[in-house]
């Protein structure tokens, strides 16, 4: 990339996030990081100069949120580029999950990003630009997954308030790009980044199919290339016109595409129904 930039990532000891500011750091662009655990942060990014900034951050607290990106300005002057990558994944049938495992996951994934919007929309739009990205996952475009929908619920929530942010902020030339990756080779997958039931029933043999499968041939087999997923959202950065939605990975592809012709067909299917749901026209 041709001039040096700013950038804010939570989520960033680990995963796509570190990966991401691995490379960011590598290109000579600075870096805003957040983390729980920010010593933790500092020995996986394991960088040092002042293009790098790590920074403790609980996404749950706005006023967190707050003095992290006032710390990310004090230090860098601006910030170009918002990441949103923090968010963990939660399994299980939806009768087995508690309040508290979905108001939970919840609180990571939508909430998280929601504080951390409003935190950065002043600074953007007070600088006439910039950009936002949203990682959600192909899980928020399919919902078809047993024992996800929890977590499928969080992702499809910021597809929207993402979309809603893209036509709010496009007056101020902020852009916004939702990301939506396939099976990455991170540790998503792992007892760190996601969570299982506390009580589970046997009736639901295709969730306890879904556990089995993620754990005992998905984890580490994963198809996708973090370091090609990191460059691929580095160079959406410096598009002019970034998309709004950004697949990653030919599954999320696939699946992504499987989801449209299924919608339109059934769109399709139950057209007259659909549109004999208005008042009748009078008659002439």
């Amino acid at each position: 990339m041709n001039s040096q930039q700013t950038w804010f990532i939570t989520g960033a000891s680990r995963g796509l996030g570190l990966e991401l500011t691995r490379q960011l750091l590598r290109q000579g662009h600075r870096v805003a990081a957040t983390s729980r655990d920010v010593a933790g942060l500092r020995r996986a990014v394991d960088a040092d100069g002042a293009e790098f900034l790590p920074l403790a951050a609980d996404l749950g607290s706005e006023a967190s949120v707050a003095e992290a990106v006032n710390a990310a300005v004090e230090r860098f002057g601006r910030i170009d580029v918002v990441v949103n990558n923090a968010g963990y994944g939660q399994l299980g049938a939806l009768e087995e999950l508690t309040d508290g495992d979905a108001r939970a996951n919840f609180d990571v994934n939508v909430f998280g990003t929601l504080n951390v919007i409003r935190q950065v929309m002043p600074r953007l739009r007070a600088q006439g630009g910039g950009h936002v990205i949203n990682v959600s996952s192909i899980a928020g475009m399919v919902g078809g997954f047993p024992g996800w929908g929890v977590y499928c619920a969080t992702k499809f929530a910021v597809e929207g308030l993402s979309e809603a942010l893209a036509a709010e902020a496009a007056p101020f030339g902020v852009r916004v790009t939702v990301v939506e990756p396939g099976y990455f080779r991170t540790d998503f997958l792992s007892s760190g980044s996601l969570r299982l039931p506390a009580g589970k029933l046997n009736d639901y043999t295709l969730v306890r199919d879904s556990e089995a499968y993620h754990e005992e041939q998905m984890r580490g087999n994963q198809p996708g290339d973090p370091a090609k997923a990191a460059a691929a959202i580095i160079r959406v950065a410096s598009e002019p016109q970034p998309p709004l939605h950004l697949l990653l990975g030919r599954d999320a592809h696939d699946m992504a595409a499987s989801k449209l012709q299924s919608l339109s067909d059934e769109i399709a299917r139950w057209k007259d129904l659909t549109l004999s749901t208005g008042f009748a026209e009078a008659a002439a």
